[in-house]
């Protein structure tokens, strides 16, 4: 388990950037759990959309890349003050939309880890429901 203290000693990002709340489970090296709950209270539901609030997807696919940053971070302990930079995003699929009072739970996975540069596999869900999923690749900086 992880709140988000321990999330910002890993992760550079902060408000309003920083989208996951919670890690209730990570296996080092291997995959990690990553928990946000959506309220009403979020900046972007002023503008997407009046009167139909819905979480934008670029936003849950950046989440899911939060929680795969923090797996990576926990990998490379010790390294504090680096970033975490996306260089690839393929294979993105939204399913379900994100509403207020939702808890999305990420699940990313490690595909490959070399050096530096991650391939990491995620999924959101809503309760048990598939809301988003992407590959992604990224390089730690700094």
């Amino acid at each position: 388990m992880m709140d988000v203290k321990e999330i910002q000693s890993l992760i550079p990002h902060r408000f309003p950037m920083l989208l996951v709340d919670r890690i209730i489970d990570i296996k080092p090296g291997e995959s990690i759990t990553g928990i946000k709950n959506v309220t009403m209270n979020e900046w972007f539901f002023q503008g997407h959309y009046p009167g139909e609030p819905i979480m934008p997807g670029v936003l849950i696919v950046e989440a899911m890349a939060q929680t795969g940053g923090v797996l990576m971070m926990k990998m490379l302990e010790g390294q504090q003050g680096k970033s975490i930079y996306f260089m690839t995003i393929d294979n993105v699929k939204f399913r379900k939309t994100v509403i207020p009072g939702d808890t999305l739970r990420f699940e990313v996975k490690i595909v490959q880890f070399k050096g530096k540069i991650g391939k990491i596999h995620g999924e959101a869900y809503v309760d048990d429901k598939l809301a988003a999923e992407a590959d992604m690749m990224a390089m730690v900086a700094g």
